[in-house]
């Protein structure tokens, strides 16, 4: 049993704010504080918050730190680990990596922020095996990944079947089947179409442009799936990463992208790389406003920001063309995949400088949109970790929204023509501790529909974050003086003390539990391995956590 008492609690999902008051632990929940057992004897530990921020355990909507193309970046990018050495402790194992950090390093630095649940961003269904091997190698942390389905073969010969009942009911059967196969939690689309597209020498694809040889549109298949997720009851919305990313003038295709699913609930990850307008000669410019003026009038959307980070970083995401591109135009060393059947990703080392003048504005547009959009309910912190920056630079990003005068002073560091195309120079917008706590846990919590986590009511589960209370907002965020995981703590002043094995949290919709004739026949003739090992057992998992689809 456990008591922390004295903490200024910010707990925004139940409209605390700041106020003292007493958090009570047993069996890794929070429990109701009057049934609490008087204190007796030292028969109750008590943590003294005096001096301190407490917060529910932080939540990460998006990050890429498991699987196949993670593992590839690693073994491509030895410089990343050269100078970022974490030795073994009692409590922990030894690892490396900046952009990239090894399996048990995430998990300790993510703790270390304050951080007890993560979700890795992409997975092909048929490389989630790996992905869950990782994972479970990743300590102190609940987590779980969205399933790949905006390229996958047989979502699109599907879709690409006429009209009718049946045809919507063999599409929901089929999302249901790998999430299910996958051990998925939600359904992940990138560039829909584009990969597909690609493959068959087209260049990028507009929201109605037909993707050989099955003749659908990335409108359409975003229509139909997103009709399919609300079907399942799936707790976590659509999970988007629309088309041209990156590219100069995509600020309209995500206002299409938008326009088009209005009324149902999305979430649009990275947002700060749809954001761009163009100039008369072909640059990017900040759309930060217009993105946040729509997002202002429509609640049922949310979004990550992808903020950029000035340094090395590391980019790999299953846009595959994305990437290509990005290497022709670096000259960069890069990596590419063809997951049969399903999808495609590469991978490419940047560094970020604010020199740079592309990357000026891409550093002013992730802030804008994070000062701009007026709810945080709405928009969450991420990097879109590695491809904008590392994790680790969160308790930066929270400086530079809460603290104007250290934002203005960053600024100064800009290439000067910046701006020109951005608005930050104008925004004063100050965040509050209450608005951090939404945007690093309460919102990205209420977002995946884990009700148990993000928020210190009773019956949450007891992760919590604890954090003695600075002017300096960076240092702050940077060095918890207590991190709780399930009631246990498990970080004192910024150091890991205890190692624990995190769960797995996954969804099992309702449908049907094998594929149709058809699509087995398809299978077994491309895929290289039998359809019987394709799902991972349930044995598979040793963490299990499902979360129900209601």
């Amino acid at each position: 049993m456990l008591k922390i008492i004295n903490g200024q609690v910010y707990d925004p999902a139940n409209g605390v704010r700041g106020e003292v008051k007493d958090i009570y632990i047993e069996d890794g929940k929070i429990i109701e504080g009057p049934h609490f057992p008087q204190i007796h004897n030292g028969d109750i530990d008590v943590i003294d918050a005096a001096g301190c921020a407490v917060m529910p355990g932080g939540v990460e909507i998006h990050s890429h730190l498991a699987g196949p193309k993670v593992n590839t970046a690693r073994m491509m990018c030895p410089e990343d680990h050269y100078d970022h050495v974490h030795s073994k402790t009692l409590a922990t194992r030894s690892g490396t990596g900046y952009t990239i950090p090894s399996t048990f390093l995430t998990g300790q630095l993510y703790s270390r922020l304050g951080y007890t649940t993560v979700f890795e961003a992409a997975v092909p269904a048929l490389l989630a095996r790996h992905v869950h091997e990782e994972l479970q190698d990743t300590p102190l942390l609940d987590a779980g990944f969205y399933t790949l389905m905006g390229n996958n073969y047989m979502m699109m010969k599907v879709l690409g079947e006429p009209e009718s009942e049946k045809r919507k009911e063999r599409l929901r059967d089929l999302v249901a089947w790998l999430l299910r196969s996958s051990k998925g939690y939600a359904v992940k689309v990138v560039n829909p179409g584009g990969v597909e597209s690609w493959k068959w020498s087209q260049g990028s694809v507009n929201l109605d442009t037909p993707v050989p040889p099955f003749g659908v549109t990335p409108r359409r298949m975003l229509l139909e799936l997103v009709d399919v997720v609300e079907e399942l009851h799936l707790p976590h919305p659509l999970h988007l990463h629309s088309n041209h990313l990156g590219e100069a003038g995509n600020v309209q295709t995500t206002l299409e992208t938008m326009r088009t699913l209005e009324g149902h609930r999305l979430h649009l990850t990275h947002m700060q790389f749809h954001s761009y307008g163009a100039t008369k000669n072909g640059g990017i410019a900040s759309g930060a406003s217009q993105i946040a003026e729509y997002l202002n009038q429509h609640p049922e959307f949310t979004c990550d920001a992808g903020q950029i980070v000035f340094g090395p970083v590391t980019t790999m995401t299953a846009d595959s063309p994305m990437q290509f591109h990005l290497h022709q135009l670096t000259g960069n060393k890069w990596a590419n995949a063809d997951v049969e059947m399903e999808t495609g990703a590469g991978i490419v080392p940047l560094i970020y400088r604010p020199s740079n003048l592309v990357n000026a504005i891409q550093w002013s547009t992730g802030l804008e949109l994070l000062l701009l959009v007026k709810n945080p309910w709405q928009i969450f912190l991420t990097t879109d970790h590695p491809n904008a920056g590392p994790f680790t630079a969160y308790p930066q990003i929270i400086r530079l929204l809460m603290d104007a005068d250290y934002r203005r002073a960053r600024m100064e560091e800009l290439n000067p023509k910046a701006v020109r195309y951005t608005c930050l120079a104008e925004l004063d917008r100050e965040y509050t501790l209450d608005e951090i706590a939404i945007i690093t846990r309460a919102g990205p919590a209420k977002a995946l529909g884990l009700y148990r986590k993000g928020h210190l009511g009773v019956d949450a589960d007891a992760d919590v974050a604890i954090y003695r209370l600075q002017q300096d907002k960076e240092a702050m965020f940077s060095q918890p003086a207590y991190v709780l995981k399930d009631g246990q703590v498990i970080v004192r002043e910024g150091q890991v003390i205890k190692n624990v094995m995190g769960r797995t949290l996954f969804v099992q919709p309702e449908g049907s539990q094998k594929l149709p004739p058809d699509l087995a026949d398809d299978f077994a003739k491309f895929y290289s391995i039998a359809l019987s090992n394709f799902a991972v057992e349930d044995e598979y998992v040793e963490r299990p956590e499902v979360i129900p689809c209601i």
